[in-house]
């Protein structure tokens, strides 16, 4: 096999002209094994099952990829210039230095800083009142020589003399947590491998909770204590069904630690009094089947935001001392058939719910004490916003992040008592962008089975000609994710090229309610990819689109999307973007040791059951491969991907090779350091950004 493959670097090479050029390079082919996989009483051939190597260190699998990576270099080689140019412009726009809004947590400020010329944030914290800055930690430093690092996530002491922070240098979302004493500046000598970036401090200062991750799995399972300085760790709880992840957070109000255990659709929580760190945890309420819930403490009560006998969810409150069932329970805000409460806070005299209405979320201010409500307007067609950190709950002022598709991202704060808002930082877009320029609009269209589903898009107003202009077409579907109609600085380099862009909100998000999830899953995932196929065609028929011009774009589980789309309508697309796709569900959902795998029945179905295996087969985008024509596509994938494993879109990627009757374009770009989130370096990030688009406006110009 090596020396087939070795075969095929030669032809490619042999492609080169005098001068350096390439002329039609020869795709890589990858040799064929046949492996039968037997279910249900049905064979299944998969003739690239040895790509796998869950090693990664299998000599002829590390060279198939590079020389997937040489294909796809060879083949956009004319393209170098611009992407460089695409690299410049798209970091032109971004600031020299960036700093975050600080958050208060008692006396100090604590804040991130991007500095000129550096790829990674320093975390900082200062005073209030004080001029004088300490860095609690620089990221820059700690990456030095690595290809990969993340900070996952810190926590200070609650006396805010010890840091522990998770730190991620292989890119698999496993982490390692290190401790630091900030007075000093000295790091301890004590880590902890193997584990979630889930951390929570008890009052005492020396007891650090944290989340140990399956070695196989790689689910969050475990949850310890760990005493400081050398003391003891204790296994606090284990959670055995693998449907299940485990996490542990402080509550505001600094009274418990929490652990939650969470499924798709089910939850369950203890808590831990963090004045007595060492005492059994308590259960707030066992787990039921398709009951989902999540807590806030509050003075004397616990508020619970649950879907029990509400679909769009409730909120409850239950006093301290009544946990353990719902019988003491007491309606807070009710159910709600036509809003969906996706999240709230809780401060001394109001409560702030943040609710999605006609799919998009709104803020509805109580006042506690008379009931009176009012509603924060963010007056524009289409919009991402959230509830920001909001530590202090005796304050009068509530922060929440703002953005839309022409507005970059804007951190306010709202005076819940007199009802005024204040923008106290905008992200900055460096050059000429002036947010004017652009329109963005929210359409609805009705899908093949009489359900209207939104789409919102954005395109730049003198660039825009209808039924001219090319289309960028964008949607996930899973999880019950909600798609931000965010702004993103990197996308005006399609928009001032002509592009429209659009999100496809498509069934299985949340966007129009739990309902919009539950549509979109298990035995009714179709809908997903029937409602992005129809979105499509809504948008040629009113004329947004050329449909010529027309692009689509997905990643993860929006990958398996761009999957079905180039097997069930590769008419209707130029060119497919599939990042990290999960395109290779019924292999993957059919084997327990792949990481996150059992995890996932409750999303794609269980196909060890012969129902939920047929309806993945009928969609599987690896076994739905034959013998037609295909868009152009690009794939990207990680070598060290925990949640899709890189050998998906490799398999996939060789056996439309073999099968597609067409000479469009099929490239696979494979990064050899990272995983499923990409590189951690901002230059890297723009690298490939900067391919994605050449790919598109090459084959766009080629027209």
């Amino acid at each position: 096999m090596r020396i087939f493959i070795i075969l095929v670097i030669i032809l490619i090479m042999a492609c080169s002209r005098e001068d350096g050029s390439i002329d039609t390079p020869v795709p890589p082919v990858a040799p064929m094994q046949h492996k039968i996989l037997q279910n249900h009483g049905y064979n299944r051939i998969d003739e690239y099952y040895w790509i796998r190597d869950d090693l990664r260190q299998n000599e002829t699998v590390l060279e198939l990829l590079e020389l997937e990576n040489a294909y796809t270099d060879a083949v956009m080689k004319h393209t170098t210039a611009s992407q460089k140019s695409l690299i410049e412009e798209i970091s032109s726009r971004l600031p020299s230095v960036k700093k975050s809004v600080p958050i208060q947590r008692d006396q100090y400020l604590y804040f991130q800083e991007f500095l000129s010329g550096k790829q990674y944030p320093v975390y900082k914290r200062k005073l209030a009142g004080d001029l004088g800055e300490t860095t609690l930690l620089d990221a820059n430093t700690l990456s030095s020589g690595k290809a990969f690092y993340e900070i996952g996530n810190f926590s200070v002491s609650q006396d805010h003399k010890l840091l522990a922070f998770a730190e991620d240098e292989f890119s698999q979302g496993v982490f390692r947590v290190r401790l630091k004493n900030i007075s000093k500046n000295e790091y301890f000598a004590d880590e902890i491998s193997g584990v979630s970036p889930a951390l929570a401090w008890a009052s005492d200062n020396q007891t650090l909770f944290y989340v140990r991750k399956h070695p196989q799995t790689l689910l969050p399972y475990k949850v310890y204590r760990y005493e400081i300085g050398g003391g003891p760790t204790n296994l606090v709880y284990e959670e055995f069904d693998k449907a299940f992840y485990s996490s542990v957070f402080l509550t505001r109000s600094k009274k418990y630690i929490v652990i939650t255990n969470s499924s798709a659709d089910s939850s369950e929580i203890l808590l831990v009094d963090a004045e007595m760190p060492t005492k059994p945890p308590k259960i707030f309420l066992e787990r039921e089947v398709g009951h989902d819930y999540r807590i806030r403490h509050h003075k004397d009560y616990f508020y619970i935001l649950t879907n029990w006998n509400a679909s769009n969810y409730k909120l409850m409150r239950v006093q301290t001392e009544s946990i353990g069932t719902r019988q003491q329970w007491e309606e807070v805000v009710k159910h709600r058939s036509d809003i969906l409460l996706e999240d709230f806070e809780i401060f001394e005299d109001y409560f702030v719910l943040a609710e999605r209405f006609q799919g998009l979320t709104r803020f509805r201010v109580i006042n506690r004490e008379t009931g009176n409500e009012s509603l924060i307007d963010f007056g524009e067609p289409t919009y991402f916003a959230k509830l920001y950190s909001n530590p202090d709950s005796q304050s009068t002022i509530l922060r929440y992040s703002y953005s839309s598709l022409t507005t970059p991202q804007s951190i306010y704060e709202y005076d819940l008592s007199t009802g005024r808002s204040n923008v106290i930082k905008t992200d900055r877009i460096v050059g000429d962008f002036d947010p004017l320029n652009y329109r963005s609009e929210r359409i609805f269209f009705k899908a093949r089975d009489g359900v209207e589903v939104p789409i919102s898009l954005v395109y730049r107003k003198d660039r825009f000609s209808s039924g001219s202009n090319p289309g960028y077409l964008h949607a996930y579907g899973a999880y019950g994710y909600s798609t931000k109609a965010a702004f993103q600085s990197k996308r005006l380099s399609l928009l001032d090229r002509g592009f429209v862009f659009a999100i496809i909100h498509v069934r299985g998000g949340s966007e129009m309610g739990r309902r919009w999830y539950d549509e979109g899953r298990l035995l009714r995932k179709k809908n997903t990819f029937n409602d992005f196929i129809d979105g499509t065609r809504a948008l040629v028929e009113r004329n947004y689109i050329n449909s010529k011009k027309v692009f689509a774009a997905g990643s993860s589980a929006g990958g398996l999307l761009m999957g079905v789309l180039a097997n069930e309508a590769p008419e209707l697309y130029l060119g497919i973007v599939a990042r990290v796709p999960f395109v290779d569900p019924v292999t993957t959902m059919l084997d327990e040791s792949i990481p996150l795998t059992s995890g996932e029945y409750s999303e794609w179905g269980n196909p060890n059951k012969k129902q939920y295996f047929d309806y993945m087969m009928s969609y599987s985008p690896y076994d739905q491969v034959r013998a037609q024509r295909y868009p152009n596509m690009l794939v990207t994938t990680g070598l060290y991907d925990s949640r899709v494993q890189y050998f998906e879109p490799v398999k996939w990627v060789s056996r439309l090779r073999r099968l597609k009757i067409d000479e469009n374009l099929l490239l696979l770009d494979i990064d050899l350091d990272t995983g499923h989130h990409g590189a951690s370096d901002n230059y890297l990030r723009l690298r490939r950004d900067a391919l994605e688009y050449s790919f598109i406006l090459n084959l766009l110009n080629k027209r």
